[in-house]
């Protein structure tokens, strides 16, 4: 039986983060290198062949988007060779979603990618880190995990990148897909899957790296009572492309800030209307119209990952019909 090759790209975070003592709360992320993080890990080489490498070394608050493109293209250069059977990338908690996502989007491979993080740093009492680092690989070297997207594997639990969300500050069961549930569970290296990914992804998906070297501007302005519309003024005078309301409820946004809102999209900016709500879909022309109007509703994406998609899509000219049926779509 051959073994199979699992690289694993570490990119910093609370996984590799230490402390002073193994109870106190606060730590710094990134301490501990790959070759630290892989020897933390008991009977890891009775599941894949292990190559590390320490890809960057940030808290994932200064993850950004030159780093998250070329991880893309190193994981992309790495998935091409035949004798790679899948890649883990170790990573902070507070933007894996969307580092996630966007990798779900531009990976061009079948093979698996598996993201993974700790909520509690390497030197913390009860860990998380190893434990999900082996459930990870195990994920990432098994054969079924081929063709499900880049998926996410914390807390014994599987989730596919379209669908999670970060939900609480400092618990080690964080993340939740609760629109599509999870795609399935890994238990000490069990795996079971429930369901397959959702939405087009990898393979599957129409965005390309090729020739970007840096995304368009997108902001995200959190809707509230009595928001200012100028708001939108600034972040379009600042250069944004695109912006995502998170709205109230099913995205909305009070009426002056609808009509700056409508203002600059008559002018080329794109509107797209996602929700500060944790859960539920924003749906078109329910409260606002959004014909009329040419705004984009962000379907069941938060405001995090509805920018990230808005930032790929405006690579190419596209029509705000267009871009609206990416958002269902991926």
């Amino acid at each position: 039986m051959i073994t199979p090759l699992v690289t694993i790209l570490a990119t910093g975070g609370t996984i590799a983060g230490t402390a002073s003592s193994s109870t106190q709360p606060g730590y710094t992320s990134g301490k501990i290198d790959i070759k630290g993080m892989i020897g933390a890990v008991p009977n890891l080489e009775k599941l894949a062949q292990i190559e590390g490498e320490q890809f960057s070394n940030v808290g994932s608050q200064d993850m950004s988007f030159e780093i998250m493109i070329n991880l893309a293209r190193r994981i992309n250069e790495l998935l091409i060779k035949d004798e790679i059977d899948g890649v883990v990338v170790t990573h902070g908690t507070d933007t894996m979603e969307e580092t996630a996502f966007f990798l779900n989007l531009t990976i061009k491979s079948s093979k698996p990618v598996v993201m993974t993080g700790a909520m509690r740093p390497f030197t913390a009492l009860s860990a998380d880190g190893p434990l999900n680092l082996y459930n990870a690989v195990a994920v990432a070297a098994d054969p079924i995990s081929r063709e499900r997207g880049v998926m996410v594997v914390m807390n014994d639990r599987i989730h596919g990148a379209h669908s999670l969300t970060k939900t609480n500050t400092t618990s080690v069961e964080t993340f939740l897909s609760p629109v599509n549930g999870l795609m399935g569970t890994v238990i000490y290296g069990s795996i079971q899957y429930f369901r397959g990914p959702f939405r087009q992804h990898t393979i599957f998906s129409e965005f390309s790296l090729e020739g970007v070297s840096c995304l368009p501007r997108v902001d995200i302005i959190y809707a509230c009572a009595d928001m200012p519309p100028d708001l939108i003024d600034c972040s379009v005078a600042n250069g944004a492309k695109g912006i995502v309301i998170a709205g109230d409820g099913n995205g909305n946004m009070n009426e002056a800030t609808l009509k700056k809102a409508a203002q600059m999209s008559s002018r080329g900016i794109f509107i797209v209307r996602s929700s500060r709500v944790p859960t539920g879909t924003v749906d078109r022309n329910i409260e606002v119209d959004d014909d009329v109007n040419q705004f984009i509703a962000s379907d069941e994406l938060n405001p995090a990952k509805a920018r990230i998609l808005l930032m790929l899509a405006i690579l190419k000219k596209r029509s705000f019909q267009g871009v609206q049926d990416l958002f269902y779509s991926h």
